[in-house]
């Protein structure tokens, strides 16, 4: 059937429509900052997600590296040394982990065995390479960043050049800094869940900038995102104003966050298609790869 010129019109201009109703995903390649592979997810291979599962959600995904830390520390040795890992392309960043069991959670910034396990699996290493960095770990209350272990691991962190990966608040943030050598001037800090706890964007954007190597990581980031899975506003102005400065990650703390990783990475593939194409870029790989010598 023959198209009129005017339904030709019509036509094109629903599709011009449709089109700018759905912006473009970001296509490229991600890395996973913040990455669990805790014992209840793999269980010496026997549970839910063995190390053939993990791998190819982070494959259909274009996860191409990953930082791992995990609970205990056995996960990350065994994505660090899987076939599947290698068979997958990913690259495996390891971090220690500073639990062992649940119970390491409220207690590990005072325990002193915490602090002799760091030391043996730093010079355990791992079948990726040394371990790049410590963490995760929360700090329910700010003050325990004044803890005997926590002011020794910062001080070892810094010494070493290892990154810190920290769930706390704003006022932990603080506190951590100033039991560095440099005072926060030289350690490389990533804020998990950047300004959970709910500080105003101006008290992230001002620790942005008294500590220059702080890194913010953006799961589980309530209020940053808006209608249709978008940046918020003030969360949008703030990663423009500091496109070096952050990146993403899946947070697989529990197994039905495994079971959500797709939907995880499309949501982050949805906001950062809402940035220019360098900006998302940088978010979504290129931060994390410079932090870590994978360019």
């Amino acid at each position: 059937m023959k198209t009129t010129a005017p339904a030709a019109a019509m036509l094109l201009a629903v599709l011009s429509t449709v089109a700018q109703a759905t912006p473009a995903q970001y296509e490229g390649p991600l890395f996973d900052t913040h990455l669990h592979y805790n014992q209840e997810a793999w269980d010496g291979n026997t549970g839910p997600f063995p190390p053939s599962e993990a791998l190819a959600r982070m494959k259909r995904n274009d996860v191409r590296a990953i930082i791992a830390n995990s609970r205990p520390n056995a996960g990350t040795q065994t994505l660090a040394a899987a076939r599947e890992t290698r068979e997958a392309g990913v690259t495996v960043v390891p971090f220690v982990r500073l639990y062992r069991n649940r119970d390491d959670y409220t207690n590990w910034f005072r325990d002193e065995t915490i602090y002799e396990m760091v030391q043996a699996e730093l010079a355990r290493g791992t079948a990726s390479g040394p371990y790049r960095g410590l963490g995760e770990f929360h700090l329910y209350d700010s003050a325990d960043a004044n803890g005997p272990v926590a002011k020794k691991l910062i001080v070892l962190a810094e010494q070493k050049k290892l990154a810190v990966l920290a769930h706390v608040d704003d006022v932990a943030i603080d506190l951590l800094m100033a039991n560095a050598p440099s005072k926060g001037q030289a350690l490389r800090l990533i804020w998990a869940h950047t300004g959970i706890g709910g500080p105003p964007v101006e008290r992230v954007r001002a620790l942005l900038e008294r500590y220059p190597l702080l890194m913010g990581e953006l799961s589980y980031r309530p209020g940053l995102t808006c209608e249709g899975g978008r940046l918020c506003p003030e969360w949008r102005a703030l990663i423009l104003m500091y496109p070096g400065r952050f990146m993403v990650g899946s947070d697989t703390w529990v197994n039905q966050r495994w079971s959500a990783y797709d939907e995880t990475m499309r949501g982050y593939r949805t906001w950062l298609g809402d940035l220019p194409d360098d900006v998302a870029q940088r978010i979504a790989w290129g931060n994390a790869a410079t932090l870590f010598g994978l360019r």
